[in-house]
Order: C-alpha cells, then sequence, then structure tokens
C-alpha cells in the first residue's frame, strides 16, 4: 500500500481531525466577529508528523466542522482553505519536530493567519476596512499557538514521540 495512505497515516490523520475540532472548538475566546483559539498549535504538530496531504486534511476538516458547528457557517469553506494552507511551510521529515524549518513554518503561519482572514472577511463582507479590526486577534491566536507548538514539540522531542507516533518512515512530505 502506498504509504501516504496507510492505515497509520489515515488513523493518525482522523486523530488528528478530531483533536483540531476539540481544541479549536472548545477553548475559545470571542472576538467581535469570530473567536481566539489555540487549534493552530494542533495544526503545526500534526503538520510535523504526518505527511502533507494527511496534515492537510486533517487542518482543513477540523476547522471546517468547528465552523460549521459553532455558527461561523460562512466562514467554514475560508477555513478549511486557509488551515490547510498552515501545513505547508512545515515538514514531517527528520528526526525533530522542532526544526528551524518547523520553527520558521510557525512564523510563516502569522501571514497565512491574519492574510487568510482579512481575506476571508473582506469577501464575506465587501469591505477592505472593517477586517482590519480582527486583524490583531489573529495575530494573538497565531502568536499563542506558535508558543504552545514550540513547548509541545520540545517536549515530544525530549521524550522521542514522533518515531514511536508517525512510525519509521515519518520522513517525508
Amino acid at each position: 500500500m502506498n504509504e501516504k495512505f496507510s492505515i497509520r497515516n489515515i488513523v493518525l490523520a482522523g486523530l488528528f481531525t478530531a483533536m483540531i475540532f476539540v481544541v479549536t472548538y472548545f477553548p475559545r475566546i470571542p472576538t467581535a466577529r469570530g473567536y481566539i483559539h489555540i487549534g493552530d498549535s494542533v495544526i503545526y504538530v500534526a503538520a510535523c508528523l504526518l505527511n502533507h496531504p494527511a496534515a492537510a486534511i486533517s487542518a482543513a476538516l477540523g476547522g471546517f466542522l468547528t465552523d460549521a458547528l459553532s455558527g461561523y457557517v460562512a466562514w467554514a469553506p475560508y477555513t478549511a482553505i486557509i488551515k490547510a494552507a498552515l501545513t505547508i511551510p512545515f515538514t514531517a521529515m527528520g528526526a525533530r519536530m522542532l526544526s528551524l524549518r518547523n520553527f520558521l513554518a510557525a512564523l510563516a503561519a502569522f501571514p497565512i493567519t491574519i492574510g487568510g482572514y482579512y481575506l476571508a472577511a473582506w469577501m464575506i463582507t465587501g469591505d477592505r476596512f472593517v477586517p482590519l479590526a480582527e486583524v490583531p486577534f489573529n495575530a494573538v491566536q497565531a502568536g499563542v499557538s506558535m508558543l504552545i507548538f514550540i513547548a509541545v514539540a520540545a517536549g515530544m522531542d525530549k521524550a522521542g514521540l514522533k518515531n514511536r507516533l508517525a512510525g519509521p518512515s515519518a520522513g517525508g512530505k
């Protein structure tokens, strides 16, 4: 069977979809037109453990389901695209989760999150200025998610969990 679609990857993708949904849905802080959450930190972890298609699908589905089931249905398609895009800079290659590339990928999440939700709000509202009010909240969300990711990834690296979770063939996007 193709390693990208192995039973292990399918199961982990399903588990990450559920974790992304739960961590995004429950500990959230409402803002003027949305909410701040820490679900992106789980997306970053998934992107370091899963191959790229599985990570992108997990991120898109987890984010989409959260918006669709929490009253933000208009945002759900945009969220799916933005969350899948968050996985692009990360890599599952290598033995460590907290590599230089993955640290820089967490930094790259700032413009992806801020720009993605700004463009989505512009398309939803038809106004290019009103979405600017959400920029600071999206920056906080990306920043806090980055800090949580760094802590979790460092802990997982210290415990040697990457190879146990993703398996010895974890090296490929």
